[in-house]
Parts: structure tokens; sequence; C-alpha cells
């Protein structure tokens, strides 16, 4: 079955960017460029939009290319990890997670992030306590403790 006359299908790309700093220099230039998309617009749309945030923070961003290149952009909120990491004050997670603890955190940085995670999209089904639980197991998992 051909799909003649059917919706036009968008490609999505997924990249990191550091809020309020994308520029058409690698990785964001070259991706968008193969996929026929002027990287100067998106990157001002995108660091308008991420301006409130602090700058460099990892910003992960979901970009919907359609086939006449015009696109929209859904922004994230930075990954668990690198929330863990600077609520802990440290730069790396350990290089054995469950053996060696390179910072810990509070219950109280660990409700934070889960109500920073809840904003996200794909997290509107899951309830603050069950994000919270996923977020104890990331902390674990990067060589972060947990105490109360």
């Amino acid at each position: 079955m051909s799909k003649k006359g059917g919706p036009a299908v968008a490609s999505i790309l997924k990249l990191i960017v550091p809020a309020g700093k994308a520029t058409p220099s690698p990785p964001v230039g070259p991706a968008l460029g193969q996929r026929g998309v002027k990287s100067m617009d998106f990157c001002k749309q995108f660091n308008d939009r991420t301006k409130d945030l602090i700058l460099d923070t990892p910003t992960p961003v979901a970009i919907s290319i359609k086939p006449d290149r015009t696109f929209t952009f859904a922004v994230k909120s930075p990954p668990t990890s690198w929330l863990l990491k600077r609520a802990a004050g440290v730069e790396k997670g350990a290089a054995q997670p469950g053996k060696e603890i390179v910072g810990t955190v509070s219950l109280k940085h660990i409700y934070a992030i889960g109500q920073i995670k809840a904003t996200d999209p794909v997290m509107s089904h899951i309830d603050l306590k069950n994000i919270c639980k996923s977020i104890i197991a990331s902390a674990k998992s990067v060589g972060i403790k947990v105490v109360h």
C-alpha cells in the first residue's frame, strides 16, 4: 500500500545542547544541515526559549522536522544525573557505583529534582513519589548517597 496523499511524516532529531548557547557549529549545525534546516533559525529560537535557564545547562531537545523543512522543537529538563551531580557538588560520578560514594544529597534535593523532572511531558502520567524513587535509583548508579 502506498501513502500517496497521506500526511507528511516528520523526522525527529534529538540533541543535548547547552542552555542559551546553541550555535551553528557542531553538533547542532551539521545535524540540522543534513536535514535541510537553517541552523541559525533553530539557534535563535532555542537560545530565546532557554534564556531563563542557567547558562551551559545541558538541555535535551527533540526537534521535529517536516518534509517542507519547517521544524518545531520541545525542550526537556536536564538529565537526572547532571541534576544529581550538581546538587551533590561533584564533577563526575563514581568509577565503581555501589562501591564508591562521590557525594551525598538529601531527600529535599531528590524532591526538588523530582519537581523539575515532573515538568517533562513524558512524565505527566507518573506521580511525584515514583519519579523520586527513580531519581534515588539514579543517584545510586552514579555513586551519590541519599541521606535523610
